[in-house]
């Protein structure tokens, strides 16, 4: 089970002791998974240097990680930039995961401790106070962070890293869709799952994450044929 120390919106602390370049890799990361960088935005790495305060060294390693995975590319000159989604890309991602997020959340449902569920509950709320501030940030990591939890209660880490690998490649997105609509109008059937994993209702947990994955996609969907 994953613990977090705060559920405030700032991302869970890494564990001590990580190497430098683990830490670069993290942080680039979050900042591409939550919009930070913009789609399309290039970006030198001296940039990211002077921005993270680190050494070039795990920058560079930090990118050789991250380009593969589909979350940067590299423009040339030392420039890299979030790859800009196509509509192609958002139609295979909703295949994806409209499986995968309701398998995991069956998986998620067999495995529930009370405090996992109390976890999410939690995650939930201050996912309802970003809705309500506006604060599009907060809103993207603690939706991400609810739907990981769940990943992490699953114990399929194979299934997991498909699931987080697809956030990498819509997440930045998302950050443009909120400046668009607004929170107000972004979906949340967490309140749904929480009480299916509550009663310990997989195949309700399984709905409600669909229809929540399904809605949000749809969003950015309809957001990028405009």
């Amino acid at each position: 089970m994953t613990e977090f120390a705060d559920i405030s919106g700032s991302e869970a602390p890494a564990p001590p002791n990580l190497p430098a370049h683990e830490l670069v890799y993290r942080k680039l990361r979050a900042m591409v998974l939550f919009g930070d960088l913009s789609p399309g935005q290039a970006v030198t790495i001296q940039g990211l240097v002077d921005e993270l305060g680190v050494g070039m060294t795990p920058v560079r390693e930090a990118i050789r990680r991250l380009v593969p995975q589909g979350a940067l590319e590299s423009r040339g000159n030392r420039r890299v930039s979030v790859p800009l989604l196509k509509a192609s890309s958002i139609a295979q991602i909703i295949v994806a995961r409209q499986w995968l997020d309701p398998h995991l959340a069956l998986k998620a449902c067999e495995r529930a401790s009370d405090e996992d569920v109390a976890h999410l509950a939690s995650l939930d709320t201050a996912l309802d106070r970003a809705i309500e501030t506006g604060d599009h940030r907060s809103y993207l990591e603690l939706n991400y962070r609810f739907h990981k939890h769940m990943y992490d209660m699953a114990e399929a880490p194979i299934l997991a890293e498909m699931a987080e690998g697809l956030w990498l490649r819509f997440g930045p997105s998302m950050r443009v869709v909120c400046g668009r609509i607004g929170t107000q109008n972004l979906p949340d059937r967490h309140k749904d799952t929480v009480e299916a994993l509550r009663a310990r209702d997989a195949e309700a947990a399984a709905r409600a994450i669909r229809e929540d994955v399904l809605q949000g996609m749809e969003q950015l969907r309809a957001a990028f044929d405009q």
